[in-house]
């Protein structure tokens, strides 16, 4: 917004009568500032109705411009507050006022998405050699079971958000040998203390478990024999065929969770309403709104067709809230919902509508304090911009407090 000249009291000319005020006339807006205001070059001239009515319309829209972009603006431009007296705003009398409120101010933002089971994971061969057994698509793998086999030994799925990126062996320490020892307490192998540190009787506890497996009883977890996911995993789809000799790196299938998930692009400017463990609202296509939790945040290049370049988005996986939103997300399967962000709150604080709002030349923004029949200036901070309303502190503002309004 184009900052519009602070207030100033202009001084009446004793050859001219002085009009009375009209009430109902325009509301008019800060008398500007400029050549006309220096002192060597006279008083000015006091300015004409119609001048006020375009003047009054020009702060109006750029208003509507600040309550278009919302908290942005409130962070942008809502730094001003002059120090100064409140001017007087002149004869007139805004033509409508509205009262200072307090309200509970809350900023949503909403983005398009789609409810599923998540973003689908490729799972890449880690060794070399002949895929002996694959999975069909839509396959639900549990804790403990074979992902994929490769010559005869499976790949097996345990559950963990650290990736399997090193062998782990006696004197091994980490995350990872932690998740490993708590997988294995939960398919029933003992004798060990689920901690970070892989000692003697966290193999001997392996050499067990690779014995049930049937295959060799070394000790030792190469990362190439296990999958780690957050939780059991559906095959979304497969990349190769049995038989297929496949070298580290090779993708041979993809896979999601099996809870219901929401995934929501936003733009990169947006990041800021995404926040890991953040509560949101889910909006089902039957316009019931059910709670989810913000499960992954990531920035991603999204490929573009055809002549398109390609973009960079921040995708979100929002995980429903409780066996009552996953049941009710569960009857559409797959579907097109939206995403409710609540990008601001602010608790009990002194708002007025947007279009209240005067931009002052000095810097900030001010409204339109009416009382006593009599108009003045009142320099503000804004705050959160929501639903209209913006919430503002000045001096002498409280709730029932009126200010001028465009008409």
């Amino acid at each position: 917004m184009t900052a519009r000249p602070a207030p100033a009291r202009q001084e009446p000319d004793p050859a001219e009568p002085r009009p009375e005020p009209d009430p109902g006339g325009p509301h008019p807006g800060p008398v500007p500032a400029g050549p006309a205001a220096d002192p060597a070059a006279g008083a000015a001239a006091p300015p004409r109705r119609g001048r006020h009515r375009r003047r009054r319309r020009r702060i109006a829209a750029g208003a509507v411009f600040l309550a278009a972009t919302g908290g942005a603006a409130a962070a942008g431009l809502g730094v001003g507050g002059a120090g100064g007296p409140a001017d007087e705003a002149g004869g007139e009398l805004p033509p409508a006022t509205a009262e200072v409120t307090r309200d509970t101010l809350v900023d949503t933002r909403s983005a398009d998405a789609e409810l599923g089971r998540g973003p689908a994971t490729g799972a890449a061969a880690r060794t070399g050699g002949t895929l002996t057994r694959l999975p069909r698509s839509g396959a639900r793998v549990g804790r403990g079971e074979a992902l994929y086999e490769v010559d005869a030994e499976p790949v097996t799925l345990l559950y963990g958000d650290v990736p399997a990126y090193r062998a782990l062996a006696p004197g091994a320490e980490g995350a990872d040998v932690a998740q490993l020892e708590e997988n294995l307490s939960a398919l029933g192998y003992a004798g060990f203390t689920v901690d970070d540190t892989y000692s003697d009787a966290t193999a001997a506890a392996v050499r067990d478990w690779q014995g049930d497996l049937e295959v060799g009883e070394t000790g030792r977890v190469e990362p190439g024999r296990v999958v780690f996911a957050p939780g059991a995993a559906v095959v979304e789809s497969v990349a190769a065929q049995r038989g297929d000799l496949v070298a580290p790196g090779t993708e041979v299938l993809t896979y999601t969770g099996t809870s219901p998930a929401v995934t929501a692009e936003l733009d990169v400017a947006d990041r800021r309403l995404a926040r890991r463990g953040a509560e949101v609202g889910v909006e089902l296509p039957d316009g019931r709104t059910v709670r989810g939790t913000v499960a992954d945040v990531s920035v991603t290049t999204r490929a573009g067709e055809g002549e398109e370049e390609a973009e960079t988005v921040v995708e979100v996986v929002v995980r429903l809230a409780g066996a009552r939103a996953r049941k009710a997300a569960a009857a559409y399967g797959e579907a097109g919902v939206h995403v409710h962000f609540t990008a601001g709150r602010r608790e009990e604080v002194l708002t007025v509508p947007v279009a209240a709002l005067l931009a002052l030349a000095e810097g900030g923004f001010g409204v339109e304090v009416v009382e006593d029949g009599a108009a003045r200036y009142v320099p503000v901070e804004t705050g959160l911009f929501a639903n209209g309303r913006v919430e503002v502190s000045g001096p002498g503002l409280a709730a029932g407090t009126k200010v001028g309004m465009p008409r």
